[in-house]
């Protein structure tokens, strides 16, 4: 076991405690007024505070209306933002927030009488020993206190003056022992009765799933948007470039989706950054998303202008009307156009013949439910299903794994991959369920 040093009786650590216990007594006073005035009536009206009996019975009544006080709820966080700050606890091992169980609460409040009990008796010590010991100490030197009596009364044992010193050195490292003990039980005590029990435990754990999420899908927004300009301004630039002196109609038109791709990029960026920066992600709804039904003319307008020939085909209802999809299928439905656009760009080393099938409708039956398909195909344009001097592509990468997370968190799917020698993404979208 260890012992107690200098230092862990007069260092920081120990002030600090010291202060956090002398904290508790000073909360414990209007509890023990209180008392007092229930005790003195009790006693037949007289003052409590005229006889030790009363004064412990007054402090007796009062530890009961403190364990009363320390159910509520704001009790645990006031008390772990003090035994952080004072009794050198690791943070990790203190709960956050209120309690939001009756366990909690009790344990809450078995800490609030133990801290506030206890750091009234220390209060107490701290007020009557020092001066005390401080009389014991000079009152060989000093004339005028030599007519205290020397019978302490301890046992009937007088002192002698040359004795009285040792006493009062002794009174203060009694005092200093006691307030070291003390500190270091309630440090002990504050994990056990602060520290997170289950239900904080997992209520934290469903927090941070929760940000973990919203952050995942901060991220894959900007892979899809930044990755997919990137390709597309890539692939314009070196259009531009191929036909500078022949096609300036065509040099124009790339350079403004340059300018549009850009623009709109960046846009998104800032606006996911600043909840990044804001340290608020759980606003990430708020942030503005390209849909379906308001920017896919766009999208595919710009893909184009790099050079890359698409065939849409859109069924059923007019073309491009898809105002009337729920909102998150519209936004995640045109990501995934987005990705497949994104793959066919980065992909390819030349004009990509892709085709865009949208389809609504689920499958036959009473039971049927609506959905929104999506089928984007590369159909080969050499014998052997590749492109002259494309390298043979596989189904990994970040933005074909957010496809699919994206499409499960409909309850859909989707599959890309080699199809018929050539290459196909394809994704189904519930709609039922999903929502405006």
């Amino acid at each position: 076991m260890r012992g107690y040093g200098p230092g862990r009786l007069f260092g920081p650590r120990a002030r600090l405690r010291w202060v956090h216990l002398i904290l508790g007594g000073a909360l414990l006073m209007p509890y023990f007024l209180l008392a007092q005035v229930g005790v003195g009536m009790a006693a037949g009206g007289v003052n409590a505070l005229s006889s030790l009996p009363l004064i412990l019975a007054s402090y007796a009544v009062a530890l009961p209306l403190v364990a009363v006080t320390g159910v509520f709820g704001l009790v645990r966080p006031m008390s772990v933002a003090a035994v952080r700050a004072m009794c050198a606890v690791p943070g990790e091992r203190l709960a956050e927030g209120p309690a939001r169980s009756w366990a909690a609460r009790g344990r809450a409040s078995a800490w609030w009488t133990l801290h506030l009990g206890v750091g009234a008796v220390l209060s107490g010590m701290t007020l009557a020993v020092p001066p005390a010991a401080v009389t014991l100490i000079v009152l060989p030197f000093v004339s005028g206190l030599r007519g205290i009596p020397r019978e302490l009364g301890w046992g009937g044992v007088a002192a002698e003056p040359h004795v009285t010193p040792l006493l009062g050195v002794a009174l203060l490292a009694a005092l200093a022992l006691c307030v070291a003990g003390a500190g270091a039980l309630l440090a002990r005590a504050a994990p056990v009765l602060l520290g997170p029990t289950a239900a904080d435990r997992l209520a934290e754990a469903e927090e941070r799933a929760a940000d973990l999420a919203v952050r995942n899908r901060l991220a894959r927004e900007l892979h899809d948007s930044v990755g997919h300009a990137l390709s597309a301004v890539t692939l314009q630039a070196v259009a531009a470039r191929r036909v500078l002196d022949t096609d300036p109609g065509f040099v124009r038109e790339a350079l403004a989706a340059i300018e549009d791709t850009t623009r709109r990029t960046v846009g998104e960026l800032d606006a996911v950054l600043g909840l990044l920066r804001d340290g608020d992600p759980a606003r990430a709804d708020a942030a503005p998303a390209p849909t379906l039904a308001a920017d896919l003319d766009g999208l595919l307008a710009r893909t184009r202008a790099a050079g890359t020939p698409v065939t849409v085909h859109q069924d059923p209802g007019p073309a491009g009307d898809w105002s009337g999809l729920p909102a998150i299928a519209s936004r995640e439905a045109y990501r995934i156009v987005q990705e497949g656009l994104s793959n066919s760009l980065r992909h390819g080393s030349g004009p990509v013949d892709l085709r865009v099938r949208l389809r609504r409708g689920g499958p036959s039956g009473p039971r049927a439910h609506p959905d929104l398909e999506i089928t984007m195909t590369n159909p080969p344009t050499a014998p052997d299903g590749r492109e002259p001097g494309r390298e043979p592509r596989t189904t990994g990468g970040r933005g074909l794994r957010g496809a699919a997370e994206r499409a499960a968190l409909l309850g859909g799917s989707v599959e890309a991959g080699p199809h018929q020698g050539g290459w196909r993404l394809r994704a189904v979208l519930p709609l039922a369920g999903t929502g405006r």
